[in-house]
């Protein structure tokens, strides 16, 4: 019994070899290559989606100051709907 224990532990050592060799090690150069890409590919769509957010939202805060503004020099009395339509009409000239 002893031979067929020392025959399982060498070919489980000699499969560990054979896959290690098999696989090419990366090498620094190789990570930060790809990382690098990675990196640049991400950037350019993180800042497209950040601007048009931000440019909504500070368009959206025009507006609601500007309705805010009609509404009161009107004191109120009309549909706020209105005033939202017109401070629109006033952002976009």
């Amino acid at each position: 019994m002893a031979e067929s224990t020392e025959t399982k532990e060498v070919k489980t050592k000699k499969t560990t070899t054979t896959k290690a060799a098999a696989k090419p090690k990366a090498t620094a150069t190789t990570k930060k290559a790809s990382t690098a890409k990675t990196a640049t590919a991400k950037k350019p769509a993180a800042k497209k989606t950040k601007a048009a957010v931000s440019d909504l939202e500070q368009r959206y805060r025009m507006i609601e100051v500007a309705a805010y503004y009609i509404a009161e020099k009107d004191g109120f009395a009309g549909n706020p709907v209105d005033y939202w339509i017109a401070a629109e009409l006033q952002i976009s000239k």
